[in-house]
């Protein structure tokens, strides 16, 4: 897109901001967990094994982390992977079940009351038990774990108020999880709070465990590791949220190997529950701290004499009292593989990522009973295909089904095109990291095309999607069109994806670029275009979120990089909305950057081509705003004031917010009852598949 555009002949009145009613919507699934979809029928049942009907993704899904180190005769953290799949809606079913001596992935596809309250479930080893999408919750008691119990997986629930109205309570050990003894168990994506006591408790000699993406909160003595002579316990806890919790968070006492990386410390000012302490490490324990957050906490980390804690990488904001390392500690890396989040990046991505997830747990029951095909792509010729463009170009046209392009890790230095007579194709990177898998080229809107003329902004894009129902998730794509190198081109936008076509979902992927990095459009200016972006990453500096689709960018990190000759200077959207349509919301996500402060509007009005019948519109709302973000976030674009068309704010925070003010309007509670992200899909549920 241009930066200059035809001056306005015609202006129209100015419109009031749209208010509707919400649309509650499903909570979205996390980073590129498994695919599936839906939900069970309305009765319980049994499924085939897994030897003879494939199983769906979560069924089959592994621990990482200690969990997944072989020992004591267990072979990482499976669940009941091997057993067969049932769906339970009552305390009677999941009681059976979980008790039951043979493998089970058990699916909780409602609200189970204990009775009575404060009840634990004696799980016996090799159980998956997983809740359906965000509907699977455990009301007034838990799940116990005792000795020699192996091979668990607890996974997708909400584990909830057992609570007995006594805040430091001695008297009812009413857990989440406890375990005794247990080794090889996967605590992954739940929503635990307000119980008795602990959330999860890790206790006498319990090992091989791994606690990730879980939000734990409402709660005094959250998490407690050890409470044992013994040096033995091996515990991964990694992308968690700790939100309004007192103390033990986690308080590890005596671990054998502790490695607590990525987790959010949250003790928000104004409520009332005050941290007393976040993470502790206490009698023989080593634990290894890393890239996690830690906000408004009292006593953020702590060690008694007889233990080591090393911490590499995290940050402290608001935090006070007792922060300590000493000693020597291990390498995690030589039990296991990983990966670190960059700590700055973490209150966004767990914010966006922790807790149940509507793609865990559930199938479609509205999906073709044909399964999806998958055609793979790898660039030393494992594949079926070495380019992903020889892989799209497979998809029969017109095609009736899903159809799965599984690129492997490496740099695919091509443009893609999914032509519009290509439906419900996905292209996924198979990597452990959306950075393992790169789709990258370098044409600019001014770039010489062979046979002559240059590719105009839409046509530079890397990849172009112009079919409905696609999805990317788990990859980059880039443009790295090089703008210092070229300044004698005439047209630098460089755009990495470009789409025009509706139910584009994209999930877990990093798009960047410079200028026009991400082009959301539609087929044709009076075609719904609808778009959702959740969980990824978006990097440019001049309008590089653009066009006319109804686009949600949620639970996302927004990026704003220098310009070419290390200027700090751009614009973060430039829709060009159609009136009476939807035009860009962002929510639930962070906008930051190495930038200097106050370098940045949050966007400007993109009539393009002129057109004055357009009404650009974006929404920031509930979004942390850096310093970046200038005072009078909102401007001008070629002669077209931006208080003619839909800019606003709601409930913005971080140093680059402000109230409300005629150059910065805010919703109201009502206009914001409106512009939820349900109202910007209308009626379109994403789920990943």
């Amino acid at each position: 897109m241009s930066e200059q555009q035809r001056k306005a002949r015609h202006r129209r009145s100015r419109k009031a901001l749209a208010v509707g009613v919400p649309v509650v919507m499903a909570a979205a699934g996390t980073f590129a967990y498994g695919t599936v979809l839906g939900l069970f029928g309305a009765d319980a049942q049994q499924r085939a094994s897994a030897a003879t009907t494939a199983a769906p993704s979560w069924a089959t899904a592994t621990a990482d982390g200690f969990a997944s180190v072989n020992s004591l005769g267990q072979n990482g953290t499976y669940g009941g992977r091997d057993g067969k799949i049932v769906t339970v809606k009552t305390l009677a079913d999941l009681e059976k079940y979980a008790t039951a001596a043979e493998p089970y992935v058990i699916v909780v596809a409602g609200t189970i009351n204990m009775n009575p309250v404060g009840k634990e479930i004696k799980v016996q080893s090799d159980k998956t038990i997983v809740g359906a999408g965000t509907s699977g919750q455990i009301v007034g008691g838990g799940f116990f774990l005792g000795s020699g119990v192996h091979n668990v997986i607890i996974r997708n629930l909400t584990i909830r108020d057992s609570y007995q109205g006594v805040w430091n309570d001695k008297d009812h050990d009413f857990d989440a999880v406890q375990m005794d003894g247990a080794h090889h168990v996967w605590i992954d994506h739940n929503d635990l709070r307000h119980m008795a006591d602990g959330l999860i408790d890790v206790r006498k000699d319990s090992t091989n465990v791994t606690v990730s993406w879980n939000k734990l909160s409402d709660n005094n003595k959250t998490f407690g590791i050890g409470w044992t002579e013994n040096v033995k316990t091996d515990i991964t806890v990694h992308h968690n949220w700790f939100r309004e919790t007192e103390q033990r968070n986690p308080s590890t006492d005596n671990a054998a190997h502790a490695h607590l990386y990525n987790n959010f410390l949250e003790d928000v000012a104004g409520t009332t529950i005050k941290s007393s302490y976040g993470n502790y490490s206490r009698g023989r324990t080593k634990m290894v701290l890393e890239n996690s957050f830690f906000q408004g906490m009292n006593n953020p980390v702590t060690k008694d004499s007889t233990a080591t804690l090393v911490q590499k990488g995290n940050t402290f904001s608001g935090t006070s009292g007792r922060n300590e390392s000493g000693g020597t500690a291990f390498d995690p890396k030589s039990f296991y593989s990983y990966t670190l989040d960059k700590t700055a990046d973490v209150p966004a991505l767990l914010k966006s990522g922790v807790g149940p997830r509507s793609s865990i747990g559930t199938t479609s029951a509205t999906a073709s009973t044909k399964a999806a095909t998958t055609l793979t792509v790898a660039k030393d010729g494992s594949g079926q295909y070495s380019t992903v463009q020889a892989a799209v170009n497979a998809v029969p046209a017109n095609n009736a089904s899903r159809v799965v392009i599984a690129v492997k890790p490496g740099t695919y230095r091509e443009t893609v095109k999914v032509p519009s007579n290509k439906p419900h194709v996905t292209i996924q990177g198979t990597g452990g990291s959306r950075k393992d898998t790169v789709i990258v080229y370098n044409n600019a809107s001014g770039t010489p095309k062979p046979g002559g003329g240059t590719y105009g902004t839409g046509g530079s894009a890397t990849v172009a999607v112009e079919a409905d129902d696609f999805q990317a998730r788990n990859l980059t794509i880039t443009n790295d069109f090089d703008e210092k190198t070229n300044q004698n081109l005439n047209g630098h936008q460089a755009v990495a994806l470009r789409t025009a076509a509706d139910r584009v979902f994209l999930d877990s992927i990093i798009t960047e670029g410079d200028q026009d990095t991400l082009l959301l459009d539609t087929a044709a200016k009076d075609r719904l275009g609808r778009v959702y972006v959740k969980n990824s990453y978006v990097i440019g500096n001049v309008d590089f979120i653009f066009g006319r689709a109804s686009a949600v960018i949620d639970r996302s990190v927004i990026t704003l990089k220098k310009r070419w000759d290390g200027t700090s200077a751009g614009f973060v959207t430039a829709p060009s909305t159609p009136a009476n349509r939807k035009g860009f919301l962002i929510a639930n996500s962070t906008v930051n950057g190495d930038v200097s402060a106050s370098s940045f509007f949050l966007g400007r009005p993109w009539h393009a081509g002129g057109d004055a019948t357009l009404d650009p519109q974006t929404t920031v709302r509930n979004t942390t705003l850096s310093a970046a973000v200038k005072s009078t976030p909102w401007t001008d674009m070629s002669g077209f004031p931006w208080k003619d068309d839909r800019f606003a704010e709601y409930k913005n925070t971080g140093p680059g917010s402000g109230s409300a003010s005629s150059n910065r309007p805010q919703l109201t509670d009502a206009q914001a009852a409106g512009q939820e992200v349900a109202d910007w899909l209308a009626g379109w549920t994403p789920s990943a598949s």
